[in-house]
């Protein structure tokens, strides 16, 4: 078998085999496949894409690369959680302790973030002592003794997904679809997950811009899942606006505390009970989605949730005190940007709000940039909401007056007042199940 005649084979729109599949894969990562090659082939999928059956092969060898987890120590149904990602998306940190709380033990691996703020990692990582590695036997008698951690993912979880990935983002190859979703599904795979529930995004703030391209995506996922033996659920959610009203690392960890004591964004929680329920429903501890509202509603009104949050934060290093206290680091060089009008306060551009709060320093660039932990925006005024000529619509934190002066230039062209209250879109569009 020649990696040349794979690369014409589907140049032409042909399928491959899984022993095909399997070669290029298993090559790829042992180094027998060299870059230009593999190169190649993922132009000629992102041409002439793949069939499911194709692409479920594709997940599985790539899940098969590297590490796999053993979950049968929870002696529970696993049900992971994915995001597509997008501007103020909190909702794992949220989801985490709300689940756990009604049953669902929560095995998470997350990522650092690369783009307008950091991921879910980095989020974490603003909590004092907040430790993000731990060994896999620390990881799962974490979750057997409370119900949740969330970790870096592993160094060998994966390790196809993490080379091809590079290659990819440099190759003009990251918006196939098949790609993308043998990419998501194959670590959710190799985490051990029985359930599966998708947040996929779309809007101006997500990967994907428009409905119709994450339906497609989450189609395709949703039947590489089930394929391999996974009950999986895609939520379609909007993300033309910033989801909550923190968009920052230890800003949106400020807001997940208020969430789970009852304080959080009308939109947060929209999002994050139903993506929660979801949860329940696939770790088969409710029966239906107005069930897992009621039993996650009921996780927050008791206290239940807050605690287990505390908990998990204390278990992992976290000096649980300050977040609860509200003492996480802030950047100190913060400015109010003020209406100038009154009225009610006009859709927001949420690509441009993270590029905003990645100027101020909550984001990475490259790999290698530092992250300002305690640099973001916040939303005083959502979208919709009445405004008071001089009152404050954002509030911009950074560590660097330059990032402040340069931010202040990027939100006073994000701001507008009218006089008519903006028709917003259904933050949920539909579930593919």
């Amino acid at each position: 078998m020649r990696m040349v005649d794979l690369i014409e084979k589907k140049r032409d729109g042909e399928a491959l085999s899984r022993e095909e599949i399997r070669f290029i894969i298993d090559g790829y990562v042992q180094g027998g496949i060299p870059d230009y090659q593999m190169s190649a082939w993922a132009m000629a999928v992102y041409f002439r894409g793949m069939t499911l059956e194709e692409t479920a092969e594709l997940t599985l060898m790539m899940a098969q690369s590297g590490d796999q987890l053993d979950l049968s120590i929870l002696g529970r149904r696993f049900v992971d959680k994915h995001s597509t990602g997008g501007v103020g998306d909190k909702t794992t940190l949220l989801l985490g302790p709300m689940v756990a709380a009604c049953g669902v033990p929560v095995a998470k691996m997350s990522g650092r973030g690369l783009g307008h703020t950091g991921g879910t990692i980095d989020k974490l990582s603003s909590v004092p002592g907040f430790k993000v590695e731990l060994t896999q036997e620390e990881f799962l008698a974490q979750v057997k003794k409370i119900g949740l951690s969330v970790i870096a993912q592993t160094g060998n979880l994966v390790p196809a997904d993490k080379k091809l990935y590079a290659l990819r983002d440099v190759t003009a190859t990251v918006s196939s679809i098949p790609l993308i979703a043998s990419s998501v599904m194959s670590k959710k795979i190799a985490a051990g997950a029985q359930g599966i529930v998708l947040d996929v995004k779309y809007g101006s703030g997500a990967f994907m811009k428009t409905v119709e391209e994450a339906r497609v995506l989450a189609r395709t996922m949703v039947d590489i899942g089930n394929k391999l033996g996974r009950q999986t659920i895609a939520v379609l959610s909007n993300m033309s606006q910033p989801l909550g009203r923190a968009v920052g690392n230890s800003l949106e960890i400020l807001e997940v505390a208020d969430a789970l004591q009852g304080k959080g964004p009308d939109d947060l929680m929209e999002v994050s009970l139903e993506l929660g329920a979801w949860m329940l429903v696939a770790g088969e501890v409710v029966a239906d989605v107005e069930t897992g509202k009621e039993r996650l509603s009921q996780s927050l009104e008791s206290g239940a949730a807050w605690y287990r949050f505390l908990a998990f934060l204390t278990e992992q290093g976290g000096d649980a005190q300050a977040v609860a206290e509200r003492r996480l680091r802030v950047s100190p060089w913060n400015l109010p940007i003020l209406a100038q009008d009154t009225g009610y306060v006009q859709p927001y551009d949420a690509h441009k709000i993270g590029i905003l709060a990645m100027t101020l320093g909550a984001g990475r660039v490259t790999k290698e940039s530092s992250i300002d932990l305690g640099a973001g925006v916040v939303l005083a005024k959502k979208a919709g909401e009445w405004v008071e000529a001089g009152e404050p619509i954002l509030q911009l934190y950074s560590s660097d007056k330059n990032m402040l002066a340069e931010g202040l230039q990027l939100a006073q062209n994000l701001v507008s007042v009218g006089s008519e209250a903006p028709e917003l879109p259904p933050l949920i569009e539909e579930v593919i199940q």
